[in-house]
């Protein structure tokens, strides 16, 4: 019956190996995470994909406070004006505002544009804030809504509005604003790691595919199942680029009036669509212990004999005092409709409570990332759950590192990077540093410059053969 059942279930869901876009948005929508808003582009995040996002706003927000950053608010609307002060940036992000030229019933004096990012609206206030270097530095994260007016979307990869942090900083030197920038791209990959458990890979971006209005750009590129490249976060290190525009100057010690040193860095809800299409399955979310909204459920077999629902009720109470997100799936569906519900919604483990079992003093206990069950001693079983949800969110870090670098291969032409992203790799290439040839990978395979390689390893560019002055790594992207 469970097998019937679970055959059904599945096929709600597309095939994540012949059509993984769709896949995407069927996991999406079914373990209601999202839902479609009203507004072309928009999403409405549900309660379940809200709670991830929560868990990933808590582990990173612990880590911007270790490291010296305050939380703070800017406004939403920010003046039109201020776009064109810095020249690179509103070029950049021109196609992308909306603007509100209406209010009150009167059309207003200057367009107001909501926010597609916020260097603009916080150099401004920093320019006011800042006197001395005894200000300095100024370390400012927000957890706000963006909008950025997309043509094609997605839920959580691209969507015309869209949670984020932003971080801003300011510095005297461009020493320190430097070290700002590797910084939090560090910090960003630690995350990514222990609490999504995405290994990445980190690196400068091409001129090309930086941030408008930056001097360099650090991106963390994750590796989704299907061999594209996703942008889980960016690092900015801006120089004197909007201080200069905005007029953000100190007084340093020798009595000089000086421009500070700025940084901006930041990640968005695309983190969900990341843990989602780099740890999902055929069943569904697969979902590291961390951020898992239910660390744990737990579902009683023949509940109505005697003493399940009391042992189920105790083991969720001793769960929930050692800090263990638990539920207790008491409804009235049959406990193969409760498998499948719950793994398809990604819980790392599923407790089985039986009369039999309890006889003989033990639970099974299902793994989601491996579909493994086992039995467990009921004596214990609390540290046992603890150790098994550190074991599996050691387990699936490692999974996916073992998937992605033997998806990592070497090309020397451009046909050869377009037969490596065409089988779903990375692809490490060498690259001249000329425009035109990074115009030209693309065109001919519709691949682009992730991140500048750890070492150069190539010799000669993929598209002249001229000596590389960079290995560059390729992939298709999200």
């Amino acid at each position: 019956m469970a097998d019937s059942q679970n055959r059904n279930f599945v096929e709600q869901i597309a095939d994540i190996d012949a059509d993984f876009p769709r896949w995407y948005t069927d996991v999406v929508i079914k373990t209601q995470l999202v839902d479609y808003g009203p507004v072309k582009g928009t999403m409405v995040i549900r309660p379940y994909g809200y709670a991830i996002w929560e868990n990933i706003q808590h582990e990173l927000d612990k880590r911007f406070k270790a490291t010296g950053h305050s939380n703070a608010y800017f406004p939403l609307l920010i003046p039109m004006s201020f776009f064109t002060k810095e020249a690179e940036h509103v070029e950049g992000f021109a196609p992308e505002v909306a603007v509100v030229t209406h209010a009150g019933g009167e059309e207003l004096a200057e367009p107001l544009a909501i926010r597609p990012t916020s260097e603009t609206i916080i150099g401004t206030m920093y320019a006011k804030w800042l006197q001395s270097y005894r200000d300095l530095p100024i370390l400012v994260n927000q957890w706000a809504n963006v909008m950025r007016w997309e043509k094609t979307t997605r839920p959580f990869l691209r969507t015309s509005e869209f949670l984020w942090q932003e971080g801003h900083t300011c510095h005297a030197t461009e020493e320190e604003a430097m070290e700002e920038t590797m910084k939090m791209l560090g910090v960003y990959r630690e995350f990514a790691e222990n609490c999504l458990a995405i290994p990445v890979i980190c690196g400068r971006k091409t001129e090309k595919e930086k941030f408008a209005g930056a001097v360099a750009t650090y991106g963390m590129e994750a590796m989704m199942k299907d061999g594209k490249s996703l942008q889980a976060g960016t690092s900015h290190y801006l120089g004197q680029n909007f201080s200069k525009a905005f007029d953000i100057k100190f007084l340093d010690r020798d009595g000089v009036q000086k421009y500070a040193y700025t940084t901006s860095w930041g990640v968005s809800t695309r983190l969900i669509g990341a843990l989602i299409m780099a740890h999902g399955d055929q069943r569904g979310l697969v979902i590291p212990p961390v951020v898992a909204p239910v660390q744990a459920v737990i579902v009683p077999i023949a509940a109505k004999k005697g003493g399940v629902m009391e042992a189920c009720r105790k083991i969720e109470a001793d769960l929930a005092a050692a800090g263990v997100r638990v539920k207790l799936d008491d409804t009235d569906n049959s406990p193969g409709w409760k498998f499948n519900e719950w793994e398809m919604r990604g819980v790392p483990a599923r407790i089985e409570v039986g009369p039999r079992d309890l006889e003989q003093g033990k639970v099974v206990i299902f793994r989601r990332d491996t579909c493994q069950k086992d039995f467990y001693p009921l004596e214990g079983l609390t540290a046992t759950v603890q150790e098994l949800l550190s074991s599996v969110q050691k387990d699936m870090l490692e999974a996916a590192r073992v998937r992605r670098d033997g998806r990592m291969i070497d090309a020397d032409t451009v046909q050869g990077i377009l037969e490596g992203v065409e089988g779903g790799n990375f692809v490490k290439a060498g690259w001249c540093g000329c425009r035109e040839c990074e115009d030209e990978i693309k065109a001919q395979t519709a691949a682009t410059a992730r991140v500048y390689a750890e070492e150069n390893t190539h010799q000669k560019c993929a598209v002249c053969g001229k000596p590389a002055k960079h290995t560059v790594i390729f992939a298709r992207a999200y």
